[in-house]
């Protein structure tokens, strides 16, 4: 499995801030408000956490070039939250404005980086700024595919698709091992439970499932012990901030 180096992950960082806004340059004020992949939110919603996420991002880093920390969104999870409700029902042009300003700000910040400050400390799960970056990553390229304007699952990389199999391995139950089995590759285990269930199907499949999304290419099944089985239910997302000790 390829790990990306700091070295590319600012260039795929710019590649998945061009697929945005592109397909923002798809969009028109009527598709603002129309749902999105997310159940309850619109793509109005997206764009608002898009750019709500980048601006954060860009912030932790800002920050820690002067050795400090900062939370990640004002007012923490219940700042968020009320920021993406309050700006979601804005105009195409607003949002526009906003995701182009917020993404120009973490890039700058991420095009900034000297080879050290990459492992200089932040409060995003109580990591380092290449943990950072990963996550906006992530972030960027989901959130395009919830947009449901043509880019869905099926495009994400096989690199990218690798690097949500490590993240999200925390999502499996505890009782069970995930063994991945996507087609054509080598196969993957997940988990450290004593109950294997095999997952097989297409690779973007698999990644898309396990991040919650529904697989666009409908090539997933469970087995266990050979036998059919439906997919078993997920854990939460890996929190943003690390629990309480």
């Amino acid at each position: 499995m390829t790990q990306i180096t700091t070295g590319a992950l600012p260039a795929e960082l710019h590649k998945a801030a061009d697929i945005v806004t592109r397909l923002l340059t798809k969009m028109d004020e009527a598709s603002v408000p129309q749902p999105s992949e997310l159940p309850g939110w619109t793509r109005g919603h997206v764009l608002a956490h898009i750019a709500g996420i980048s601006r954060a991002m860009a912030r932790q880093l800002e920050y820690a070039r002067r050795g400090e920390a900062v939370e990640l969104y004002d007012g923490g999870m219940d700042g968020r939250n009320k920021a993406i409700e309050l700006a979601a029902g804005h105009s195409l042009a607003d949002h526009k404005e906003s995701v182009d300003t917020a993404l120009s700000r973490a890039l700058a910040a991420f095009d900034a980086l000297e080879p050290a400050d990459w492992e200089a400390r932040i409060s995003y799960r109580d990591g380092t700024v290449l943990d950072g970056g990963l996550a906006l990553r992530r972030e960027l390229t989901i959130h395009a595919s919830d947009l449901g304007l043509g880019y869905g699952p099926e495009t994400w990389s096989r690199p990218f698709c690798e690097h949500l199999f490590t993240f999200l391995e925390a999502r499996v139950p505890e009782k069970y091992k995930f063994v991945l089995q996507p087609t054509g590759l080598p196969q993957r285990v997940i988990g450290h439970g004593g109950t294997s269930i095999a997952i097989t199907g297409m690779l973007t499949d698999i990644a898309a499932w396990l991040a919650g999304r529904e697989p666009s290419l409908g090539s997933l099944r469970a087995t266990a012990a050979a036998d059919g089985v439906d997919l078993p239910e997920l854990l939460p997302w890996p929190a943003a901030q690390p629990a309480a000790r």
